[in-house]
């Protein structure tokens, strides 16, 4: 017997669902120093507490719970592997795979001596790792606290099996997802590639994706969000063309997002839940409306009845503070400083200047040097098209919704997404990032040819 429709139970779904909709999907205009910006509450709300307690003290916070994680990973791990009773808590928190252990240490490391500039200058400079301490991390702690504690409301009060229920029958045949999977989508396009990894994340430890639908969702559809993008137009100097950029964005995302999960590395993912058992197909309901309506309410209810809801979020942050923030140092300092200091990406670029050529996209060459190495992060395609030369409008339409589209960044949504217990590697970034800019680069400049 399903849950009593009423208006308790009722009002138990709509509620919490419209709060959650309202903190992460709902675009906000706002005024800061006489620039006007697009931004959604709970960015708002890290905003405030960063201007509340400063950036410089969120950023010592950081290093220190970089450090935090470092040595308690390693007494946990260590005691977990004893045989250790180790509280449920502490134990999903910090112990961890040796792999992951050295990768955290090494993060709390790089982040002491960022902080404290000590080292060599590949590793602390402007460039590289102070890119990650000063500029990403704190906004990801203040994110991470907001969103940690509040995502509940998108996915334990209704909304997901609602939207679900409406969009099951376009959301399978096309990207080979369950129609709950639509929520995270929009989340991470209006709201940030973040979000949209931590809710694919709690939705596959909660045993509501398999390991190929989680791995499909953060790495196809945890898009940049819209007010990165309008930074990114805005450092370019070609804001005016938003609507074409968007336009342009929404078609190539489109096109990946039904081609990847066909092809590897994601075909390759098990179809399988986090505990083992294989993944089953949504049967097909009539009235799914009034179907997704009583499946809302009835996850409402039960939620409510259950509680819990805090102690998740709170686990949630933990586990973003403790277990992604020295990920995201150790891979994104890493990596921007071999963008930065070697050729890699260059050499690795050459092949696409016959490519850009033929396509006919103005200073071919010189763009072609930005293809590749917004794979260390996302904003170094931006950075570097004015030290390479590159003034043609054309040229850098295509770099911009070139960089966005390309998702996997290492110093943010890779860092996160291989920090998270998505079953997705390094080496399967790689791959995706490369993909991703196979498929969205003809597009993008078909694109611009028609609209520019």
């Amino acid at each position: 017997m399903g849950t009593k429709v009423n208006v308790k139970n009722t009002l138990l779904f709509v509620l919490p669902s419209l709060i959650g909709i309202l903190l992460f999907m709902t675009p906000f205009t706002v005024v800061e120093e006489g620039e006007t910006s697009v931004k959604l509450p709970v960015a708002l709300a890290a905003d405030w507490l960063m201007a509340l307690l400063t950036v410089d003290t969120i950023i010592l916070i950081t290093v220190i719970a970089m450090v935090i994680s470092g040595l308690l990973s390693i007494v946990f791990s260590v005691l977990k592997k004893r045989g250790n009773g180790i509280n449920p808590l502490w134990d999903g928190v910090f112990a961890t795979t040796p792999g992951w252990l050295v990768v955290r240490a090494i993060g709390a490391i790089l982040g002491v001596m960022v902080y404290f500039q000590i080292g060599p200058q590949f590793l602390i400079s402007g460039d590289t790792g102070q890119v990650l301490l000063n500029d990403l991390l704190p906004f990801l702690f203040t994110i991470f606290l907001f969103a940690g504690m509040l995502l509940p409301l998108l996915l334990n009060f209704g909304l997901m099996e609602f939207v679900g229920s409406l969009l099951k029958n376009f959301m399978r045949p096309l990207f080979r997802l369950p129609g709950r999977a639509s929520i995270d989508c929009i989340a991470s396009w209006i709201g940030d590639g973040t979000v949209g990894v931590m809710l694919s994340n709690q939705q596959y430890e909660s045993g509501k994706y398999t390991q190929r639908e989680a791995a499909i969702v953060a790495s196809a559809f945890s898009v940049v969000s819209i007010t990165f993008s309008i930074y990114i137009l805005s450092q370019l100097g070609i804001s005016h063309l938003f609507w074409q950029f968007f336009f342009t964005l929404f078609v190539a995302g489109f096109f990946a997002a039904i081609i990847m999960p066909r092809i590897p590395p994601l075909s390759w993912k098990q179809d399988t839940y986090i505990d083992g058992s294989p993944g089953k197909q949504e049967p097909k309901v009539k009235g799914v409306w009034k179907h997704g309506f009583n499946e809302a309410i009835g996850r409402a209810a039960t939620s409510a009845k259950s509680g819990g809801n805090m102690k998740n979020g709170f686990k949630n942050v933990l586990d973003l503070w403790f277990g992604v923030l020295p990920v995201v140092m150790t891979i994104g300092t890493l990596a921007a400083a071999v963008a930065t200091y070697t050729p890699l990406f260059e050499w690795l670029a050459v092949p696409f200047i016959p490519v850009l050529e033929w396509m006919n996209v103005p200073q071919a060459a010189e763009a072609s040097k930005t293809i590749l190495v917004g794979f260390a992060d996302m904003l170094l395609p931006t950075v570097l098209a004015e030290p390479f030369g590159i003034t043609n409008e054309f040229t850098l339409f295509v770099i911009g919704t070139l960089s966005v589209s390309q998702l996997i960044y290492m110093s943010e949504t890779g860092g996160v997404l291989i920090a998270s217990k998505i079953p997705v590697s390094f080496f399967d970034c790689v791959l995706l990032f490369l993909i991703r800019t196979i498929i969205t680069l003809p597009i993008i400049v078909l694109m611009a040819h028609l609209l520019l």
